[in-house]
């Protein structure tokens, strides 16, 4: 009578580290797909309606804003979820100075979770939301010594693909309090603008929104200049390293 081998073999280790990774990262992704088809579209619903938003906000206290920190949580994690329309929300439901303290609360817990799911799944996480050929033109996270001041300038900017970035953050040498540090403090100034237009229109000043939002949109195009000639000095197109899984 035959007994059945045990697979300790190194070979059997790799297979079954490979198969719980993989089941892992079908976990993540089909989670993210639920909390884009369950979350998403309420979310931008009730955007839609800023008056409504405010009340809904109004109604529910501490427990509203928790709601809202979660959202702009999920809006990181989900990144075909737009940002600027829970930006905007924030100023107009709760002022400038709040709801950019509530958005970077989110945008911190939605980056470390996305940060932490890379670590652990790789580049496949990445390639999850976005092509390959995005992340491979993306030379400047191969440069080790200007890594992280060019991470910083770009997240200054508003319009610059963060989300992409904050995927790709994951597969570099940074830790991760390095990286909340760097993301959360940059992305301040484009919060920002976005929570002052916001909290003009709910205060009826509606030249101060539109000088504020055509101040953004020159911002905007300023970031995405400034991001081209930066991922354009980055060299030939390499993808940035995957060793873990």
């Amino acid at each position: 009578m035959r007994w059945k081998q045990n697979d300790s073999s190194p070979a059997g280790g790799n297979r079954r580290r490979r198969l719980i990774a993989a089941a892992g990262l079908t976990a993540f992704v089909l989670a993210m797909a639920a909390i884009c088809l369950m979350a998403g579209k309420p979310m931008l619903t009730l955007l839609s309606d800023p008056d409504r938003f405010r009340d809904w906000v109004d109604e529910r206290g501490l427990w509203g804003r928790l709601a809202f920190v979660g959202m702009m949580a999920v809006q990181i994690i989900a990144a075909m979820i737009p940002g600027e329309p829970l930006e905007i929300a924030a100023g107009y439901a709760f002022g400038a100075v709040e709801g950019t303290a509530l958005c970077l609360l989110g945008a911190l817990i939605g980056g470390a979770a996305v940060f932490l799911a890379v670590r652990r799944f790789g580049r496949r996480a990445v390639e999850a939301f976005f092509p390959a050929e995005k992340i491979d033109a993306l030379p400047l996270l191969k440069n080790g010594r200007r890594l992280e001041r060019w991470l910083f300038v770009v997240f200054l900017f508003p319009g610059t693909p963060k989300d992409l970035l904050t995927y790709c953050a994951g597969l570099t040498h940074m830790r991760l309090g390095r990286w909340l540090a760097l993301s959360v403090v940059g992305r301040i100034p484009s919060v920002i603008t976005s929570t002052i237009g916001g909290d003009a229109l709910g205060a009826g000043s509606y030249g101060l929104a539109a000088l504020v939002f055509g101040v953004t949109l020159l911002l905007c195009g300023a970031g995405l200049v400034v991001y081209r000639r930066m991922n354009g000095k980055g060299g030939k197109k390499h993808a940035p390293s995957d060793d873990r899984g």
